[in-house]
Order: C-alpha cells, then structure tokens, then sequence
C-alpha cells in the first residue's frame, strides 16, 4: 500500500538506487513496483540490462517513469561489471543497491536517509534485512545488524547484505565503491571501503526482503565458504593464520544467520 506522505524532491537528497538485471522476467516487476512505492521519492532507478535471453528488458522497458533509467550490456559481465555501469551513470548524493528479485520495506529509503542525514558523518550504512521464499513472502528467518562494524569486525562477520547498503558519495568517491569482478564481489567491497573509513554503521530494523531460495550462488554453501576463503587470502592477501582466525568467526557468525 502507497503511503500519502511523500517526501518531496525539492527538499530531500537524490538517492540513486542500482539495479543489474539478468533473467528476471519473473521478479522485476515486483521489484520496480517496490521502489514505486518508497514513500522517500527523490530517486533515480538505474536498471542495468546484462543481456538478459527472456523478457526482462521488454518488460522493464514498458515501465513509464522518468525516474527510471534503463541501460544495456554489450556483453553479458556479471554483477559486478553491471553495478559498477550503474554506478558510473549515478548522479546521486547516495548510492544504494537493489537486485532483480528482492524487496523492501516501504519506508527503506526514507529511514536510511533520515539515518545518514542525521549522522553527517556517515559515508556507509546499512541495515536489518529478512529472508523470504520464492514467492517474496518473509519466512520469519531475520538478520540483525551491529549498530556500527569496523574493517576486522567484517572480516569476522559478512552480516552487511548488498539490498540493504547505501553510500553517501560526499564523503566517498565512484572508484572507492566500485566492485571488484571476484567472487562474492559485494563483501570485497564493503571491505575496501572500510579500509578506508573508520566504520560502516548499522540501523538494527528489518528494512528489506532477501529471496534466498532462488539464489544458487549464495545458496550454495560450500561455494560461499570457498568464496570467503579466497577474498582472505587472495584479495584481501591475508596470512595462512589470519585467515584461519578470521574465517572460524566467519562460519561462526554465518551459522547463527541460519538458526
């Protein structure tokens, strides 16, 4: 359901909101509909078209809305290559990320930047989110946030979800927050930033829905621990040690997500 009380864009930040779509027939709609309905109005919706076989760019292209910008891949690259296209036509003072077939809670953008406004300090945050089933129905399993985390803290801890972070690009520059194209490129990411910034900071309210059921990267556990494993030693080029100190919060910390 709409909410009447619009924030008008005379008065709030642009917020660019960065979509890749890739086979989303099924979803996309949905998820369009669920920026439509933020009651926060100041955005810019930049769908990024990684050369997608079905119907998701015929689909997204009847979608008649001057906020919505829509851009296609040559080639098909990946999540990460389509983000960082996204990220390069933001015009706003935040960036966030939504993908192809999840969802958020109505007042998401208006909460998150009420947060970061307020906390002028802030150049990265992000939030509680829930899992739900195929159908976009919230299956009660919910992730809770740490009201701030620091670069180590996330070694340890890979809680910060992709649908739920927003950049303040005043504090931040485009080549901080461009992805890398490795494995699990969004938590190398958040990683790079906080390298560089002192801490991300946590709004401990569930704010977006995760579809994790049609999700085989990320619902493929071994995948995922092989993936982490990787970004210490080869991305982030952590000691054999290191690796092993932080990696046995990680599982830790990724099991008591599941419970």
């Amino acid at each position: 359901m709409k909410n009447n009380n619009k924030y008008s864009k005379n008065d709030c930040p642009l917020v660019s909101i960065v979509v890749p779509v890739f086979n989303a027939e099924k979803y996309i709609n949905t998820t369009i509909n669920t920026v439509l309905n933020q009651t926060y109005t100041n955005w810019e919706l930049i769908l990024v078209n990684d050369c997608s076989t079905d119907k998701s760019l015929e689909i997204i292209s009847h979608r008649k809305d001057s906020r919505i910008q829509i851009y296609s891949l040559s080639t098909n690259s990946g999540a990460a290559i389509a983000r960082n296209y996204g990220i390069s036509k933001a015009n706003g003072k935040y960036i966030c990320f939504l993908d192809a077939d999840d969802l958020w809670e109505n007042k998401k953008l208006e909460i998150q930047v009420k947060f970061m406004e307020t906390n002028l300090n802030c150049a990265f945050s992000f939030t509680g989110y829930e899992f739900a089933d195929n159908n976009g129905i919230p299956n009660g399993k919910k992730v809770f946030v740490p009201k701030k985390i620091s670069y180590k803290e996330a070694l340890k801890n890979t809680t910060i979800c992709t649908i739920t972070v927003m950049f303040n690009m005043n504090l931040l520059s485009k080549e901080d927050i461009y992805m890398p194209n490795v494995l699990s490129e969004d938590t190398a990411t958040w990683w790079k930033v906080l390298k560089k910034i002192d801490f991300a900071y946590g709004i401990n309210k569930i704010l977006s829905f995760y579809r994790r059921g049609i999700k085989t990267k990320s619902s493929n556990k071994l995948k995922a621990i092989k993936q982490t494993w990787f970004l210490y030693r080869k991305v982030e080029k952590l000691s054999i040690l290191q690796s092993i100190y932080y990696f046995t919060f990680y599982i830790f910390n990724a099991i008591l997500r599941r419970i």
